[in-house]
């Protein structure tokens, strides 16, 4: 199968419409709670949600995870087919649910406008391209890796390419948590973390902070290093093609 047939195989077209569909359905989730709390347009510093809600938005997100994982789970029989199936419904739904954002409520005003990405286990920030950058290239990654699949070039990723891939997501993770983190760790909120919701000295800081710059060059690092992984999967596929 050829690449620019990727996405039009009969196989995936029900998946491309399953995280289409899911990607508008977290949209208009988000248009309530922003409705609610943030009437005039999302923007930071954060306002301060009640515990009951917060704990909704963690159920949303775990249940979120479990939907993708599910279906890419029983759409293929080993771990790569699998990772490669999650890989591309996950970026396709990120970026259908800014897509979807823009639509219902004009926002992002630009691609660098910061955002909440992710609240486990704290809360993930960063401008809207980098969610997106990491999409992309998820969706990549997924197209190449069934493309070998298929024709049977690659059965399961090595130790160093899966190694490599890892330690890009780590990095990624630690910029987009990095600042909160500080937050809690030079504050001394840690101790207390599962009270955070109910500590006011917790609630003053948070609802006069904005974030300021992001770690471009630490996120160029970690993108580096999953598309490192990902050339020594084909240089080692390459060879197996040219024998």
């Amino acid at each position: 199968m050829s690449y620019h047939r990727f996405i039009l195989d009969n196989k995936y077209l029900p998946l491309v419409v399953f995280a289409v569909s899911m990607g508008f359905l977290e949209a208009i989730v988000v248009v309530y709670v922003r409705e609610l709390y943030y009437p005039e347009g999302f923007q930071f510093p954060l306002k301060a949600l009640p515990r009951w809600l917060i704990v909704v938005e963690w159920v949303r997100e775990i249940t979120t995870l479990l939907m993708l994982g599910s279906v890419a789970f029983i759409s293929g029989k080993t771990f790569l087919k699998r990772l490669s199936v999650f890989l591309l419904i996950f970026g396709i739904w990120d970026i259908i649910y800014y897509v979807g954002l823009k639509i219902f409520l004009n926002w992002p005003e630009s691609i660098l406008t910061w955002d909440i990405l992710f609240l486990i286990p704290i809360i993930w920030v960063g401008p809207v391209l980098t969610p997106v950058l990491c999409s992309l290239l998820m969706i990549v990654m997924a197209v190449i890796f069934d493309n070998l699949l298929s024709r049977e070039y690659l059965l399961k990723l090595s130790r160093k390419e899966f190694s490599l891939m890892i330690l890009g997501a780590a990095i990624i993770y630690f910029t987009f948590t990095i600042d909160f983190g500080m937050i809690l760790i030079r504050n001394d909120f840690l101790k207390d973390f599962s009270n955070l919701t109910e500590n006011q000295e917790f609630i003053k800081i948070l609802t006069t902070w904005q974030p300021t710059r992001f770690n471009w060059e630490i996120f160029a690092v970690g993108i580096a290093f999953i598309i490192s992984g990902l050339l020594c999967v084909k240089n080692r596929t390459g060879k197996s093609q040219n024998q």
